[in-house]
Formats: structure tokens, C-alpha cells, sequence
């Protein structure tokens, strides 16, 4: 990402870029950097743009071919364009030897990196990929905004925070700008604010389910359910996140009996430091052989589903009343 930056300040740019990862916010902000950079905001000649699979190859190299109109480069953006998955054969053979006059930015949230298209990008231009940041950089990050608008929170506030918004960079700042309008008039953002204003994502609803279920607590593990039916959640969606939870338990669980720290459990499962103390916890409610009962049975529920055994909604209600009694 440095390098981008260096290109811009320079005014150096090369002639293709690839922005590519699971980090939206990061990855938008960049592309949208690199426009800026590259064009003029009133030139819609020299600059095109398209988006979504089936892009028009052979249209797309004429208009590389074409010399800018009263401008230093002709800029092509592709994205989501599944290229750099399969179909980037012709592309990539074109890249080789474009003109000095054009330059291409790709946008993929996926690529597969033994791709011609792929390999022609990273020998040949700039490869950029955006992962999840860290819970340090996360932090850090979100404590710029809160300095910027005079204010001050706690680290226990902080986690409390992120555990609402879960490692979403573009969630992250949606929640920051409700908070500080909620907080305006206040110099410290307490836990209060946090629980009266940020929206708890559908995996804190399922992870509570799971407590309750642990518990069991049956009414209050039923009564989640419902409310997220009444949120339009489809129940095969519920039950692809209870099954995901208890996979996620069932792993944590087995680390844990390694000798895994958070820091390695982190790595292993994808989850944030902050969570995995979390799910630690609750694993500890679960031998292990309820875990693997319970990813065996969501698995066997969502056939049962598929197959027109019974439906979706009863199949995640009666799931959730077998471990819950």
C-alpha cells in the first residue's frame, strides 16, 4: 500500500494495478485514490469503467489501443470481472505490450494467483492485496477517528465496540459516525453509548443463541430465533451461522486442549484476539462430543431441508429445542 501512495505522490504511475482481498473499505478507498490521481473529474472520455462478469474483452482492448483525447493517459478500471479466476486468457497475452498511453486498474475480491492474467500483473505492474487488519491496527484506527473528534474511551469500551461491529472496516466507520453524533455532546464515549446506538451484527445474536442453548435456557435461545426471523434472516442462512458457530466452538475447543494460546487460535480460526477469549469461554460449556453432535446434526438439518424432508424454519426451531433441553 505504500507503494500506491509513493505512485501518487510521484506522479509515477505504472500501467496496471491490481487491488484485490476481502478488505472492502481499504480496497475502495485506494481505488478511489488511484482515480483521483489518474484522471480529471470532469473527463469522461478518457476514462472507463466497467464492472461484473462477462466484461468485453475485445472492447476493452480497443479502447486501449485508442490514443487519449487531450489527455496524458487513457485509464480502463475493471472490477469484479472473475478474470483472475477464469476468462483472462486473451487479457492477459494483451498486457504484455500495451501502449505507455493506457493504464488498467483491476478490483477482485478473489483472484487465483497460478493465473496468467495474475502472474502478467505482478511481473509486470503493481499487486496490491487487502487482508483484515490486526486488532492492534483495528485499534489504532478507530482511536485516530476518536481523537480527531475530541474524545476519549476506554480499552474495555473499545472492545466492547468491536465486538459489536465485528473486524468490517466499513462497519466499523458507519458505527463510528452514529456514536459520535450520539456522543456530541460529551468528551467520553462510555459502554452505555455503545449498547444504546451500535448495531450488534447477526453473528452476536447466533453467539448469544449458543449461550443460551448452553444454558439451557430454551425460551430465550427460541426467542433469538424469532427475532431474527423477523429481521427477514432466511432460517438456512440461521442455520449456515449456528453451524458455523458450533465448527468454530469445536476447533477453538481442540486448540485449546493443545497448549494453543489466543494469539495462535487466532491465526488458525481467522477470528480476532478480542473474540477468541470469547469463544474460549463459551467452548467451555460443551464437551467435545456435543460439539461434534451438533455440527453432524446442522449438516443432516440442511439436507433434511434440501432434500424436502421438512421445513426450513421447523428444521432450525426443532435443532435449536434438541440442544437447548
Amino acid at each position: 500500500m505504500k507503494n500506491i501512495q509513493e505512485d501518487i505522490k510521484t506522479n509515477q504511475f505504472k500501467k496496471l494495478y491490481l487491488f484485490y482481498g476481502e478488505e472492502a473499505y481499504l480496497k475502495k478507498q485506494y481505488r478511489d485514490n488511484l482515480k483521483k490521481a489518474l484522471t480529471q473529474s470532469e473527463d469522461t472520455m478518457n476514462y472507463h469503467y466497467f464492472q461484473g462478469k462477462n466484461v468485453p474483452v475485445g472492447q476493452i482492448i480497443d479502447l486501449s489501443e485508442t490514443l487519449p483525447f487531450l489527455a496524458e493517459r487513457r485509464v480502463i478500471f475493471i472490477e469484479d470481472s472473475g478474470l483472475f479466476k477464469s476468462g483472462g486468457e486473451q487479457l492477459s497475452d494483451y498486457l504484455k505490450e500495451i501502449p505507455d498511453s493506457t493504464c488498467f486498474c483491476f478490483v477482485e475480491t478473489e483472484v487465483d494467483k497460478r493465473s496468467k492474467l495474475f502472474k502478467v500483473l505482478r511481473d509486470e505492474g503493481r499487486v496490491v492485496e487487502f487482508v483484515t487488519p490486526q486488532e492492534a491496527d483495528l485499534k489504532r484506527w478507530i482511536l485516530g477517528f476518536v481523537k480527531k473528534e475530541g474524545k476519549q474511551i476506554s480499552e474495555s469500551t473499545l472492545l466492547l465496540f468491536l465486538s459489536k461491529t465485528g473486524n468490517d472496516m466499513e462497519t466499523i466507520r458507519q458505527e463510528l459516525e452514529k456514536l459520535f453524533c450520539y456522543t456530541l455532546q460529551k468528551d467520553q464515549i462510555e459502554k452505555d453509548d455503545i449498547e444504546a446506538i451500535c448495531s450488534s451484527r447477526i453473528s452476536n445474536h447466533i453467539f448469544d443463541m449458543i449461550n443460551h442453548i448452553a444454558e439451557k435456557n430454551q425460551k430465550m435461545a427460541l426467542t433469538l430465533y424469532y427475532d431474527l426471523l423477523s429481521l427477514k434472516e432466511p432460517p438456512l442462512r440461521i442455520l449456515f451461522l449456528i453451524a458455523r458457530q458450533f465448527n468454530l466452538l469445536l476447533q477453538v475447543k481442540e486448540l485449546k486442549q493443545k497448549g494453543y494460546d489466543d494469539k495462535l487460535m487466532s491465526e488458525k480460526t481467522g477470528l480476532q484476539s478480542f473474540v477468541v477469549r470469547k469463544y474460549v469461554q463459551q467452548a467451555g460449556r460443551f464437551h467435545k462430543k456435543e460439539l461434534l453432535n451438533a455440527v453432524q446434526s446442522c449438516v443432516m438439518a440442511e439436507e433434511a431441508v434440501k432434500t424436502g424432508k421438512i421445513n426450513d424454519l421447523i428444521s432450525v426451531e426443532l435443532l435449536i429445542v434438541k440442544y437447548s433441553s
